[in-house]
């Protein structure tokens, strides 16, 4: 293999191949002129049903599972192999072209809220739910939660590319980001070993922003890896990651704008996932 010299100033002179290419730019903003549909509920969902996308329709279900009834929503399918995120009405809630997007039109003004991880905050504290009310409780939770916000790139932009999508397998990388998925994985490990839940002995966003990515890692969901990366040794992250996905609502919101398999690609009722 020729080694690569980077020149002095790098541009955009092909794609950069991989099983994302057709849509990875170095630039923003919107490619086309599209509308975004509307829906009857006051909270309208933008997203896909991959991890990031999971997290939000996982707290949504558990709000109506818990009885939140001004929690129910409409979710629209961006299919982002297709470029859904770079139409313009999408821009305008997100800037950054990234699902998921939310568009809460509860109040007098809708409020258009992106990031996951802002998105998982308001809808806690609008609610009042899986959100501790104690300041340590808090502070416990929304370092957890934004550990997972600089984590996960790791394992998904990192891990994740360099061993399941990139167009070849460069051993540098794939060691580097085993290493560091795995270091990831022995940090929750540990933790759990002392605590039932990530901030603490209650059920939070925190633990519904991190089971997407690492409870999924762990339940063999994410990119064949398991295996290689020995996810049974983290026996504790196990325990976790079983007890959640047991919940009903986890169950309904990781079908939420999932597309094959049983996904559902809309939700507009509840009956929409019953089915």
């Amino acid at each position: 293999m020729t080694e690569y010299v980077p020149p002095k100033v790098w541009t955009w002179a092909q794609p950069s191949g991989g099983e994302f290419a057709n849509i990875n730019r170095p630039i923003a903003g919107p490619t086309h002129e599209a509308t975004l549909p509307v829906g009857a509920h006051p909270l309208q969902l933008y997203s896909l049903g991959t991890p990031n996308g999971q997290k939000v329709t996982i707290l949504l279900e558990e709000l109506l599972a818990a009885g939140h009834v001004g929690a129910e929503y409409d979710a629209w399918l961006i299919d982002i192999r297709k470029g859904d995120q770079f139409g313009s009405d999408f821009v305008g809630i997100n800037p950054n072209s990234k699902i998921p997007a939310l568009l809460d039109r509860s109040g007098p003004e809708p409020i258009r809220v992106f990031e996951s991880g802002a998105i998982l905050t308001h809808l806690a504290e609008k609610f009042g739910a899986f959100l501790p009310a104690d300041p340590a409780g808090r502070a416990a939770c929304f370092s957890w939660l934004f550990w997972q916000m600089g984590s996960a790139p790791y394992l998904g932009g990192g891990f994740g590319h360099f061993y399941a999508y990139a167009p070849t397998k460069i051993e540098y990388a794939i060691d580097r980001f085993s290493m560091e998925a795995k270091r990831q994985l022995d940090v929750l490990n540990r933790r759990l070993a002392d605590s039932e839940y990530l901030a603490g002995a209650d059920y939070t966003i925190a633990d519904m922003a991190v089971f997407p990515w690492y409870g999924g890692l762990v339940l063999g969901r994410l990119y064949n890896a398991a295996e290689f990366l020995s996810v049974a040794d983290y026996t504790h992250v196990v325990r976790w990651a079983e007890a959640i996905d047991a919940r009903a609502a986890v169950k309904r919101g990781r079908r939420v704008n999932r597309i094959g398999d049983d996904g559902v690609t809309e939700r507009h009722k509840a009956s929409d996932i019953d089915v």
